[in-house]
Protein backbone atom coordinates (compact mmCIF):
# COMPACT_ATOMS: atom_id res chain seq x y z
CA UNK A 1 0.00 0.00 0.00
CA UNK A 2 0.63 3.49 -0.84
CA UNK A 3 1.60 6.26 2.10
CA UNK A 4 0.37 9.36 0.06
CA UNK A 5 -1.11 9.47 -3.35
CA UNK A 6 -0.52 12.96 -4.79
CA UNK A 7 -3.40 13.80 -7.30
CA UNK A 8 -1.75 17.05 -8.88
CA UNK A 9 -1.57 18.26 -12.33
CA UNK A 10 1.10 20.41 -12.01
CA UNK A 11 4.26 18.37 -12.84
CA UNK A 12 6.58 21.38 -11.16
CA UNK A 13 4.29 21.01 -8.01
CA UNK A 14 3.74 17.60 -7.75
CA UNK A 15 7.33 16.46 -7.67
CA UNK A 16 8.57 19.29 -4.96
CA UNK A 17 5.32 17.93 -2.86
CA UNK A 18 6.85 14.08 -3.86
CA UNK A 19 10.60 14.73 -2.89
CA UNK A 20 9.41 16.97 0.27
CA UNK A 21 7.14 13.55 1.41
CA UNK A 22 9.83 10.68 0.22
CA UNK A 23 12.76 13.05 2.51
CA UNK A 24 10.07 12.63 5.60
CA UNK A 25 10.38 8.70 4.91
CA UNK A 26 6.80 8.49 2.89
CA UNK A 27 6.34 5.83 0.24
CA UNK A 28 4.54 8.41 -2.90
CA UNK A 29 2.76 7.78 -5.81
CA UNK A 30 1.50 10.74 -8.16
CA UNK A 31 -0.98 10.96 -10.99
CA UNK A 32 -1.87 13.84 -13.39
CA UNK A 33 -5.43 13.17 -13.64
CA UNK A 34 -8.33 12.07 -11.38
CA UNK A 35 -8.95 8.94 -13.55
CA UNK A 36 -5.11 8.44 -13.08
CA UNK A 37 -5.54 9.03 -9.49
CA UNK A 38 -8.40 6.55 -9.52
CA UNK A 39 -6.71 3.65 -11.20
CA UNK A 40 -3.57 3.36 -9.30
CA UNK A 41 -5.82 4.09 -5.46
CA UNK A 42 -7.98 1.37 -6.89
CA UNK A 43 -5.05 -1.02 -7.58
CA UNK A 44 -2.07 -0.20 -4.45
CA UNK A 45 -4.38 1.70 -2.16
CA UNK A 46 -2.62 4.77 0.11
CA UNK A 47 -3.02 5.89 3.75
CA UNK A 48 -3.77 9.57 2.89
CA UNK A 49 -4.96 11.27 -0.46
CA UNK A 50 -3.91 14.39 -1.76
CA UNK A 51 -6.18 15.87 -4.12
CA UNK A 52 -6.57 19.11 -6.32
CA UNK A 53 -9.18 20.08 -7.67
CA UNK A 54 -8.56 21.80 -10.97
CA UNK A 55 -7.75 18.69 -13.02
CA UNK A 56 -7.97 17.66 -16.25
CA UNK A 57 -10.91 15.24 -17.17
CA UNK A 58 -12.61 14.78 -13.84
CA UNK A 59 -12.38 17.29 -11.37
CA UNK A 60 -11.60 16.76 -7.78
CA UNK A 61 -14.77 17.15 -6.28
CA UNK A 62 -15.84 14.24 -8.71
CA UNK A 63 -12.52 12.08 -7.23
CA UNK A 64 -12.95 12.78 -3.82
CA UNK A 65 -16.54 11.49 -4.23
CA UNK A 66 -15.69 8.28 -6.05
CA UNK A 67 -13.09 7.57 -3.43
CA UNK A 68 -15.29 8.56 -0.37
CA UNK A 69 -18.38 5.69 -1.98
CA UNK A 70 -15.30 2.97 -1.55
CA UNK A 71 -13.00 4.12 1.02
CA UNK A 72 -12.30 5.49 4.26
CA UNK A 73 -9.37 6.72 3.42
CA UNK A 74 -7.95 10.65 4.39
CA UNK A 75 -8.34 13.31 1.48
CA UNK A 76 -7.01 16.20 1.93
CA UNK A 77 -7.35 18.87 -0.66
CA UNK A 78 -4.87 21.24 -2.36
CA UNK A 79 -6.35 23.68 -4.02
CA UNK A 80 -6.08 27.38 -5.26
CA UNK A 81 -9.84 27.41 -5.64
CA UNK A 82 -10.26 29.67 -2.26
CA UNK A 83 -13.96 30.51 -2.50
CA UNK A 84 -16.43 29.71 0.70
CA UNK A 85 -18.48 27.55 -1.78
CA UNK A 86 -15.67 25.63 -2.75
CA UNK A 87 -14.05 24.58 0.42
CA UNK A 88 -17.65 23.07 1.31
CA UNK A 89 -18.52 21.49 -1.33
CA UNK A 90 -14.94 19.64 -0.55
CA UNK A 91 -16.11 18.86 2.97
CA UNK A 92 -19.35 18.00 1.76
CA UNK A 93 -18.39 15.29 -0.70
CA UNK A 94 -15.90 13.89 1.81
CA UNK A 95 -12.69 15.69 2.24
CA UNK A 96 -10.85 15.64 5.61
CA UNK A 97 -9.08 18.89 5.07
CA UNK A 98 -9.17 21.44 3.20
CA UNK A 99 -6.02 23.68 2.36
CA UNK A 100 -5.74 26.83 0.20
CA UNK A 101 -2.62 27.08 -2.27
CA UNK A 102 -0.05 28.46 -1.95
CA UNK A 103 0.37 26.39 1.18
CA UNK A 104 3.15 26.23 3.51
CA UNK A 105 5.00 23.17 3.22
CA UNK A 106 5.67 22.97 6.65
CA UNK A 107 2.29 23.14 7.97
CA UNK A 108 1.15 20.40 5.65
CA UNK A 109 3.98 17.97 6.58
CA UNK A 110 2.79 18.50 10.31
CA UNK A 111 -0.78 17.93 9.20
CA UNK A 112 0.42 14.84 7.80
CA UNK A 113 2.77 13.59 10.17
CA UNK A 114 -0.21 14.62 12.91
CA UNK A 115 -2.90 11.92 10.75
CA UNK A 116 -0.23 9.42 10.36
CA UNK A 117 0.43 9.03 14.28
CA UNK A 118 -3.19 9.20 15.65
CA UNK A 119 -4.31 6.69 12.82
CA UNK A 120 -1.78 4.59 12.10
CA UNK A 121 1.00 4.45 15.00
CA UNK A 122 -0.66 1.15 16.07
CA UNK A 123 0.48 -0.67 12.90
CA UNK A 124 3.63 1.52 11.90
CA UNK A 125 7.63 1.27 13.89
CA UNK A 126 9.98 4.00 12.82
CA UNK A 127 13.87 3.49 13.68
CA UNK A 128 15.15 6.27 11.74
CA UNK A 129 14.65 6.49 8.00
CA UNK A 130 12.99 2.89 8.34
CA UNK A 131 9.42 1.95 8.56
CA UNK A 132 7.73 -1.04 9.59
CA UNK A 133 4.27 -1.59 9.78
CA UNK A 134 2.62 -4.95 11.80
CA UNK A 135 -0.14 -5.19 10.06
CA UNK A 136 1.00 -5.62 6.54
CA UNK A 137 4.12 -7.02 7.76
CA UNK A 138 6.13 -4.57 5.07
CA UNK A 139 9.01 -2.42 5.68
CA UNK A 140 10.35 0.86 3.62
CA UNK A 141 14.21 2.34 3.74
CA UNK A 142 14.26 5.79 2.82
CA UNK A 143 10.14 6.05 1.18
CA UNK A 144 11.82 2.40 -1.00
CA UNK A 145 10.10 -0.74 -0.16
CA UNK A 146 12.59 -3.37 1.27
CA UNK A 147 11.83 -7.36 0.39
CA UNK A 148 11.49 -9.50 3.86
CA UNK A 149 10.54 -12.84 4.70
CA UNK A 150 8.03 -13.10 7.39
CA UNK A 151 10.97 -14.46 9.98
CA UNK A 152 13.53 -11.60 8.43
CA UNK A 153 10.36 -9.27 9.15
CA UNK A 154 9.28 -10.55 12.67
CA UNK A 155 12.97 -10.87 13.43
CA UNK A 156 13.66 -7.26 12.96
CA UNK A 157 11.01 -6.01 14.92
CA UNK A 158 11.91 -7.66 17.65
CA UNK A 159 15.48 -5.80 17.48
CA UNK A 160 14.11 -2.36 16.72
CA UNK A 161 11.40 -2.86 19.49
CA UNK A 162 14.15 -3.66 22.01
CA UNK A 163 16.46 -1.06 20.31
CA UNK A 164 19.45 -0.63 22.52
CA UNK A 165 18.94 -4.18 24.76
CA UNK A 166 21.35 -7.00 24.29
CA UNK A 167 19.18 -9.92 23.08
CA UNK A 168 20.75 -13.53 23.62
CA UNK A 169 20.94 -15.74 21.07
CA UNK A 170 18.96 -18.55 22.75
CA UNK A 171 16.14 -15.54 23.51
CA UNK A 172 15.39 -14.50 19.82
CA UNK A 173 15.65 -17.66 18.44
CA UNK A 174 13.14 -19.32 20.93
CA UNK A 175 10.84 -15.95 20.19
CA UNK A 176 11.03 -16.15 16.51
CA UNK A 177 11.51 -20.07 15.85
CA UNK A 178 10.12 -21.42 18.95
CA UNK A 179 11.91 -23.66 21.52
CA UNK A 180 10.49 -26.98 19.98
CA UNK A 181 11.68 -25.47 16.58
CA UNK A 182 13.92 -28.47 14.81
CA UNK A 183 15.87 -25.15 13.01
CA UNK A 184 19.45 -24.72 14.39
CA UNK A 185 20.71 -21.44 15.46
CA UNK A 186 23.14 -21.14 12.19
CA UNK A 187 19.28 -20.13 10.84
CA UNK A 188 19.91 -16.89 12.99
CA UNK A 189 23.20 -16.37 11.63
CA UNK A 190 21.90 -16.43 8.34
CA UNK A 191 18.75 -14.24 8.97
CA UNK A 192 20.64 -11.29 10.50
CA UNK A 193 23.42 -11.62 7.97
CA UNK A 194 20.40 -11.18 5.55
CA UNK A 195 18.86 -8.65 7.39
CA UNK A 196 22.34 -6.61 7.26
CA UNK A 197 22.52 -6.49 3.43
CA UNK A 198 19.37 -4.70 3.64
CA UNK A 199 19.09 -2.73 6.06
CA UNK A 200 23.00 -1.74 6.60
CA UNK A 201 24.76 1.12 4.86
CA UNK A 202 27.93 -1.08 4.75
CA UNK A 203 27.15 -5.03 5.55
CA UNK A 204 30.24 -5.99 6.19
CA UNK A 205 30.48 -3.18 9.38
CA UNK A 206 27.23 -2.82 10.52
CA UNK A 207 26.28 -0.07 12.77
CA UNK A 208 22.34 -1.05 13.51
CA UNK A 209 22.48 -4.80 14.26
CA UNK A 210 25.43 -5.40 16.01
CA UNK A 211 26.94 -8.35 17.39
CA UNK A 212 27.54 -8.70 21.04
CA UNK A 213 30.49 -11.43 21.25
CA UNK A 214 29.92 -14.78 23.25
CA UNK A 215 26.21 -13.15 24.14
CA UNK A 216 23.83 -12.41 20.87
CA UNK A 217 22.85 -9.10 18.73
CA UNK A 218 21.28 -5.59 20.02
CA UNK A 219 19.67 -3.23 17.31
CA UNK A 220 21.50 0.35 17.50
Amino acid sequence: MIDILICEDNPDLSQLLCDFLRAEGYTVSCADSGEKALTLFEKYGARLLLLDIMLPGMDGFAVCERVRKQSDVPIFILSAKTEKNDKLNGLITGADDYLEKPYDIDLLIAKIAGLFRRRYSLDELKSGDMVLNRAEKSVTLKGNPLEMTAKEFDLLLLLIENTGKTLTKEYIFSYIWGSDSESEQQTLTVHIKRLREKIEPDPKKPTHIQTVWGVGYKYV
